[in-house]
């Protein structure tokens, strides 16, 4: 080592020595300090590698110590730094980023613009995922899941490829939120935006695990509501690619699918994607023109508007403002 690059590393970690010290009296206004200098010096260097540990540690600290505008800050920086840097998105700054997102404030501004962020660096990369990574959507509605913000949880479910956690949750979101006859309503809303995402596995995975699992739900199939019994057999179609099942099992059982709105325009989606259906021409009027929004903001990037429309589906969903892609 030169005399130059021993003398750096001497005067680093005499700087980690101090930011240490900060954090073990309490003076965390300069230890936030200190972190924000060596980014600056770390940036302008180029170690990417260095720098990301670096903030992830000091975000990561400062939130544990309870200093959430601090700790958001260097989150913040965290996913500047992957993106600067050009990282390649992996599970290693998934999970990282996953475990920040869980430390911050449930309400907190800093915490929306940090996922919103985190969502689009992870966005990037082959394979991309428009929306967002799954495996980082999959964090995230373990955390609302945990904070009973069940219809955000729902949103980046339905974004993951966790089905058994999806359907879980959708258990207790409809025992803690739901009447007991929306039982059915909850699971096929669910199913429907896991097709129209064109995630075929999932849907199948969080139909079963739900109607295994929900202490309401007899065991089937074949199931005592009917509109279960078109979920299975919309997912036995779908795995088939047979378009006269399709149709002949949307007109069947078209009673129970006009019990939602909404559901008309899924099925008119996913008729498309698995069936090669033509679009329909574009309808006129406000809950058509609502829908199609909604169904055109799957395949959309945009992830952070605000919508204070009320939507469609089970009653506690429609209780709740949500964000235009909430797919409700």
């Amino acid at each position: 080592m030169s005399g130059s690059s021993r003398e750096r590393r001497v005067g680093l970690d005499r700087i980690l020595s101090k930011i240490k010290c900060n954090i073990e009296t309490g003076n965390y206004y300069e230890a936030h300090q200190m972190y924000k200098t060596l980014y600056f010096r770390y940036l302008t260097q180029k170690k990417y590698k260095e720098l990301l540990d670096l903030l992830y540690d000091g975000s990561d600290i400062l939130l544990k110590h309870h200093q959430y505008n601090s700790g958001a800050d260097l989150a913040n920086l965290v996913v500047d730094a992957l993106t600067t840097s050009l990282s390649p998105v992996s599970y290693e700054y998934l999970d990282k980023l996953g475990r920040l997102f869980d430390r911050m404030q449930p309400e907190s501004p800093e915490r929306f613009s940090f996922l919103m962020a985190a969502l689009r660096w992870s966005s990037r990369g082959e394979g991309a995922h428009p929306t967002g990574h799954p495996h980082l959507h999959q964090h995230v509605a373990l955390t609302l899941w945990k904070e009973k913000n069940y219809a955000q949880s729902r949103y980046h479910f339905t974004h993951s490829s966790d089905g058994d956690g999806c359907a879980s949750m959708l258990i207790e979101y409809h025992i803690n939120k739901g009447y007991p006859s929306e039982v059915d309503l909850f699971i096929t809303q669910a199913v429907l935006q896991f097709l129209c995402l064109k995630n075929k596995s999932t849907a199948s995975v969080v139909f079963f695990t739900f109607t295994e699992k929900h202490p309401s739900v007899q065991q089937g199939p074949p199931y005592l509501l009917p509109l279960l019994n078109f979920v299975w057999f919309l997912l036995l179609a779908v795995e088939g690619g047979r378009l006269p099942v399709f149709t002949v099992l949307c007109e069947m059982y078209q009673p129970s699918i006009n019990r939602d709105p909404a559901y008309p325009e899924y099925l008119s989606k996913i008729g498309q994607i698995f069936f090669g259906l033509p679009a329909p021409p574009k309808q006129q009027g406000l809950l058509n023109n609502l829908v199609q929004s909604l169904l055109e903001g799957l395949e959309e990037e945009d992830i952070s508007g605000d919508s204070d429309i009320a939507t469609p589906g089970p009653s506690c969903l429609r209780k709740h403002s949500m964000q235009s892609e909430d797919l409700d």
